[in-house]
């Protein structure tokens, strides 16, 4: 495996090449920053123009991720971030390939979402999942798309409003994971050599291409819809900044208790 630090991702083939196992750090909570981000596109972008049969995606250390970067969703820094987080989104769909998420711990928020762009999601017993987005008086623009596909409308209603998060077992009674194993990584390797290392390398990525291209579609387009939303609107209300603040100065956040609408959609 290639040296990492905290902040950069690498990747180790496996099975003679036909498995990359890709790792992320971010130091404690592997918090998907700018820099981390950047690392983790050119490591995918390298990876899966070769001819693998399955990406292997894990955090390093005790959590998959603790999400997406806060201090880079202040005013003045969210518009340039969430352009770099979601091109990451757009490359993955872009790039059939069989992924396979690897995931202990905490999984919340930008993680979840980084999950839900893999195949098969494969967790330890005492994994939390959860987009908890809202309490932070914003929304999850990728999950808005990728978690009704996976738990269906209701479901994904129902986390995205709360931001409940979700224990192993929940999460896989409601589909949000597909395997809860002690050794998940192991669990993941398993899967790949019994169901993908038999196959055509190339028939995969058309296989992984025909069976998301609908979607896939949809998406580029909503995405955009969402990103539009998301800064245009949520991040001129006070109280989206003020969730952000708050969380950022670790205080309790003081909403307006009779807010305007004016703006969204009734």
């Amino acid at each position: 495996m290639n040296a990492k630090a905290p902040g950069a991702a690498s990747v180790a083939f496996e099975e003679g090449g036909a498995i990359a196992h890709v790792v992320f750090d971010g130091g404690k909570g592997n918090i998907l920053d700018s820099s981390l981000l950047q690392s983790l596109r050119t490591v995918l972008h390298d990876v899966e123009s070769t001819p693998v049969k399955a990406v292997l995606l894990e955090g390093a250390g005790d959590h998959f991720s603790f999400g997406a970067s806060v201090e880079e969703h202040r005013p003045g820094k969210v518009g340039a971030f969430l352009a770099e987080f979601h091109a990451l989104f757009r490359e993955l769909l872009a790039r059939p390939v069989v992924r396979l998420a690897v995931i202990r711990g905490q999984c919340l928020g930008g993680g979840l979402e980084l999950a839900l762009a893999c195949t098969r999601l494969f967790c330890t017993p005492n994994a939390r999942l959860g987009q908890p987005e809202i309490r932070l008086a914003v929304f999850a623009p990728v999950a808005s798309l990728l978690l009704p596909a996976r738990v269906g409308q209701a479901t994904a209603d129902e986390l995205l409003v709360t931001g409940r998060t979700l224990p192993a077992d929940e999460a896989m009674k409601l589909r949000l994971v597909d395997e809860v194993h002690a050794d998940p990584l192991a669990a993941a390797r398993a899967w790949a050599h019994t169901h993908l290392l038999p196959l055509s390398a190339s028939s995969l990525r058309f296989a992984a291409q025909a069976a998301r291209v609908q979607f896939a579609a949809a998406f580029e387009t909503q995405l955009g819809n969402l990103e539009r939303l998301y800064l245009d609107r949520l991040m001129t209300t006070p109280d989206a900044v003020e969730g952000i603040t708050a969380f950022l100065e670790k205080r309790q956040a003081r909403y307006n208790p009779l807010p305007s609408l004016q703006g969204v959609a009734s």
